[in-house]
């Protein structure tokens, strides 16, 4: 199961989502680090990720050959997080066929209604629950 982060400015959401991700998935579990540009990159892979690439192409490319995608919503988004996350990137993120779990930020300027206002760390936590169900569902079949 290859999950990838996505993450942009200095990557801290997304080194958080790294780190919690490694203490609840399996082991084999792959992790990478797909930063809009190097300091999230180096922020995520600093975090414990497996593998990590930087930028438009690096995150259009691997898109395509993971499981599941993670972050903010704002990587559904485009010209989000100061107008690093491209319109390239949201593309390559939503056709991709892996599951997508992301968490509502206000930040992105989207509010999604019908769920409760947390901290980000708790929606981190959920967010690594969930993709960790995912990842145990997928085992079983």
């Amino acid at each position: 199961m290859i999950i990838g982060v996505v993450d942009g400015q200095g990557g801290r959401i997304g080194a958080h989502i790294v780190e919690r991700l490694i203490s609840v998935l399996p082991e084999g579990a792959e992790i990478i680090a797909l930063g809009t540009n190097a300091i999230a990159t180096a922020a995520m892979m600093k975090a414990g990720a497996n593998k990590g690439a930087s930028g438009e192409n690096a995150i259009r490319q691997t898109s395509l050959r993971l499981d599941i995608i993670a972050g903010g919503v704002a990587i559904l988004q485009p010209h989000s997080m100061l107008g690093e996350m491209t319109p390239t990137m949201v593309e390559a993120i939503v056709q991709s066929p892996a599951r997508k779990v992301v968490m509502p930020l206000k930040s992105a300027g989207i509010e999604i209604v019908g769920l409760k206002n947390e901290p980000i760390p708790h929606l981190i936590d959920e967010l690594a629950r969930r993709v960790a169900e995912i990842v145990r569902e997928t085992k079983d079949v």
